[in-house]
C-alpha cells in the first residue's frame, strides 16, 4: 500500500512540475514577444510610437514578473520530497477527505491522476493553514464546512 501512496505522490509532483513548464514557457514566449514588439519600433521618430515601445515595455515587464513568480513557484515544488510519507499535514502531503482531495505544494488547481481529482493548494492558502498539522481521523472546518480527514500521505 506505501508503494501505491508514493507512486501516487509522485505522479502528482510530476504533474504539478509539467503545469509549471509549460506556464514558465509560456511567461517567456510572452515576455520575449513583447520585447521583440518593442524593438522593431524603436528607430521610429514619431512620438506615437515611443508610448507603444513604452507600453511594450510594461507589457514586457509584467510578464518578467509573472515569470519571476512562477520559477520561485517551481523551486518550492523542487524541495517537496516525493519518497516521504506525511504523518500530518504539512508541505508535500496527499490529503484524502470525504469531499475533496489535496496536494500541498504550490496553488495550481484541480490536477487528474489516474481519473481521481486532487487540488494542488499553497502552503500560503487560507485553506491549507485551517488544516496544518491535522492527521487522519481529525476534522477541520472550512467556510462553514466540515471536513472529515481519510488518509495522509
Amino acid at each position: 500500500m506505501l508503494t501505491q501512496e508514493l507512486e501516487l505522490k509522485k505522479k502528482l509532483l510530476q504533474e504539478c512540475s509539467k503545469l509549471l513548464t509549460t506556464q514558465i514557457n509560456a511567461a517567456k514566449a510572452a515576455m520575449d514577444e513583447a520585447q521583440e514588439s518593442a524593438n522593431e519600433h524603436q528607430g521610429a521618430i514619431e512620438d506615437k510610437f515611443e508610448s507603444f515601445r513604452e507600453a511594450c515595455q510594461i507589457q514586457r515587464d509584467m510578464y518578467a514578473r509573472q515569470l519571476d513568480e512562477l520559477i520561485s513557484t517551481m523551486g518550492v515544488l523542487k524541495r517537496i520530497n516525493a519518497t516521504k510519507l506525511n504523518n500530518e499535514i504539512s508541505m508535500g502531503a496527499v490529503v484524502m477527505t470525504e469531499l475533496q482531495n489535496y496536494f500541498i505544494g504550490v496553488s495550481l488547481g484541480e490536477i487528474k491522476i489516474d481519473g481521481e481529482s486532487f487540488y494542488a493548494i499553497s502552503g500560503m492558502s487560507p485553506l491549507y493553514k485551517a488544516m496544518a498539522g491535522k492527521t487522519t481521523g481529525d476534522t477541520f472546518e472550512f467556510r462553514d464546512k466540515t471536513y472529515k480527514i481519510l488518509q495522509v500521505y
